[in-house]
């Protein structure tokens, strides 16, 4: 990748004056542009991408003052170094030089040697700067970026490869003028089966694009030594130093993949690693901070998404032990309380509620019969009729369940459906006799979910029915079981969905 010329915008009302500058700058490498007067220097200035100004101080019209005042009072422009070159040599006219920004004096007449000096001078210190307010800007944009992200961020579904989709199109080149972005990101990363999975990103066609690498790449065989502080370490690298460099085995692998390295700034680290390649300019270490930068901020979400799908887990798995010690005493088999969460999941689907209460749902309405706890297992195993003693006290399973679930936020719905999901639309259920919408959504729900299974599974008091049987039962009525004892949007939900219980059932029974 070539080098572009640093460009030198050289001032001076006299051509012969910038003959001499063309003469000793050009051979060294440098492109020129001339102008002869202020207005002309300010013009090229708007108009090109200028390194350094070469300013004649001495100018009819326009003083070399007044222009480099002008050059420093804009955002754009006040990085350009000035040098004025002036045959004045007094104390008075430097201060004024100083005052309007510029950053070097060459008196007239002038050792060519020594201009060559301060130019090179002060375009490495531009360098510099330009490399650092483009860090500084990126990492600006990227914290602007993470802020956002983390506002919005979602750790049970976060996923981390689409998560890198942002971040490149943030830092990837897009445009010729962007050449402080790498043109190519290459990102790989430990999955959850321990296998290393590789990605390319490029900008075509107006967006970023992701490639899967078919493990082109080997760990650790084509990389350098990760080893460093923390288990990664930086690294960048220009086109000479490429030769020389841990990446021979990693630039082999991109020209098979069409790909020719010309520069690199890499982190590697034992599970994860990104290479942005081929920048539109020599990289250094403050492109490698932005890198790190993205790196740090991406293991941290990867991180704090296993750490909360970890304690999700941990929080399911309770929730399954709790259900399941709530039926000891009651029924043959656990899969009673999977079979009414399924359940729960289809009706709330079907009546297009928010994702987030389907989750809930599914898992939370298990714990529906958690107070049967505190119920006499010979009241729960009785196979002849319930005395109203033993009714009354069993009716009080509702209370207790929502006792035990108690008032931890994570589990207001759980405690909800176990005081409501025994509610009826018509306002002769129990325990508080609620009617129609008084009664929660989940409690409606869970109510038609349990009658069904109840219909469905062996009790010590009565048989098993069958489907056609349960669904005639709760859609037209059996005396004990009334269609109005259910909310109709609920038992229309039910009645579209009912082909799918009987899957679940069938599927659950144990």
């Amino acid at each position: 990748m070539p080098v572009a010329k640093p460009i030198i915008l050289c001032v001076d009302d006299e051509p012969t004056n910038l003959k001499v500058l063309e003469g000793f700058l050009e051979p060294r490498g440098y492109a020129l542009i001339m102008a002869q007067n202020g207005l002309e220097a300010l013009q090229a200035i708007q108009e090109q991408k200028i390194d350094i100004v070469l300013l004649d101080v001495m100018m009819p019209g326009m003083t070399g003052f007044e222009v480099c005042r002008r050059i420093k009072e804009h955002e754009r422009t006040r990085s350009i170094p000035v040098v004025m070159i002036t045959s004045l040599r007094s104390t008075g006219d430097r201060i004024r030089g100083i005052e309007a920004g510029a950053e070097d004096f060459i008196t007239k007449p002038y050792d060519h040697e020594e201009v060559l000096s301060r130019v090179k001078m002060l375009l490495k210190v531009k360098d510099l700067n330009d490399s650092l307010n483009s860090a500084y800007a990126k990492i600006t944009d990227l914290t602007g970026f993470g802020e956002n992200m983390v506002m919005s961020f979602d750790p049970l579904h976060f996923n981390f490869i689409s998560n890198f989709d942002n971040i490149v199109n943030n830092i990837i080149r897009k445009t010729s003028e962007m050449a402080d972005g790498p043109q190519v990101v290459v990102v790989g990363f430990i999955d959850e089966n321990a296998v290393w999975q590789w990605y390319k990103f490029e900008f075509l066609n107006a967006a970023v694009h992701r490639a899967w690498l078919k493990q082109e790449i080997h760990y650790p065989q084509d990389l350098p030594e990760t080893s460093g502080p923390g288990g990664f370490k930086i690294i960048f690298y220009n086109e000479a130093d490429l030769r020389h460099s841990g990446l021979r085995g990693f630039m082999k692998k991109m020209a098979l993949l069409s790909i020719s390295v010309m520069n690199a700034v890499c982190f590697l680290g034992n599970s994860f690693c990104i290479f942005a390649l081929n920048y539109d300019k020599p990289v250094s270490r403050y492109d490698a901070e932005v890198l790190n930068s993205i790196a740090m901020q991406s293991l941290f979400l990867k991180s704090l998404a296993s750490q909360v799908r970890e304690t999700e887990h941990a929080f399911d798995y309770l929730v399954h032990a709790l259900a399941r010690a709530s039926e000891a005493n009651d029924e043959d088999t656990g899969q009673h309380i999977h079979r009414v969460g399924e359940y729960c999941t289809l009706l709330a689907d079907k009546l297009s509620i928010r994702k987030k209460f389907v989750d809930i749902i599914r898992v939370q309405a298990m714990l529906h019969d958690v107070g049967k706890i505190h119920v006499r297992p010979e009241i729960l195993k009785k196979p002849g009729k319930l005395t109203p003693e033993e009714y009354e006290e069993q009716k009080q399973h509702t209370i207790y369940g929502a006792a035990i679930l108690g008032d931890h936020v994570r589990l207001t719905l759980a405690k909800t459906i176990a005081l409501s999901h025994h509610e009826r639309w018509d306002g002769t259920g129990y325990p508080r006799g609620l009617q129609a919408e008084q009664i929660p959504l989940e409690g409606r729900i869970v109510n038609i979910a349990d009658q069904y299974d109840a219909l469905r599974n062996v009790r010590v008091y009565k048989p098993a029915l069958d489907h056609a049987t349960t669904y005639k039962i709760i859609t037209t009525g059996d005396g004990r079981t009334m269609p109005h004892h259910f909310d109709p949007q609920v038992l229309s939900a039910f009645k579209e969905t009912a082909s799918q219980f009987e899957e679940v059932y069938e599927k659950l029974k144990g």
